[in-house]
């Protein structure tokens, strides 16, 4: 993050902060260069950083494809492009919309976590 270049920079380093002081079972590790937020072990949500520009969210459940059947995760933040039952982004395009949405979005990440733990 220090060496992070990103018109965004300061919001997101205001979202990283924001879940990782939502929750202390929730840790972080650096991957592909953005972090990534790890709940029982494995990845949950992971930022993508570029390329340079944007800020997007993704949700999943892990590196590894997982069996959807069974899995179900009500979303009522409207934050959320499902790409797949089990993995989503939330895009946040500028400073604006990172500010009016970061409570938001951390909701949606600590019920995340939790849903995606078993």
């Amino acid at each position: 993050m220090a060496e992070l270049e990103h018109p965004l920079k300061a919001e997101i380093e205001a979202v990283r902060t924001a879940i990782l002081a939502s929750d202390t079972s929730i840790t972080e590790r650096i991957k592909w260069k953005a972090p990534s937020f790890v709940h029982s072990g494995d990845d949950r949500v992971t930022f993508r950083l570029a390329p340079k520009g944007i800020f997007q969210v993704i949700l999943h459940r892990g590196a590894k494809v997982k069996d959807t059947k069974g899995f179900a995760f009500e979303d009522d933040s409207g934050l959320v492009e499902w790409l797949a039952p089990d993995r989503g982004v939330v895009t946040l395009p500028d400073a604006k919309t990172v500010k009016a949405k970061k409570a938001t979005l951390v909701k949606l990440v600590g019920r995340w976590m939790k849903a995606t733990a078993t």
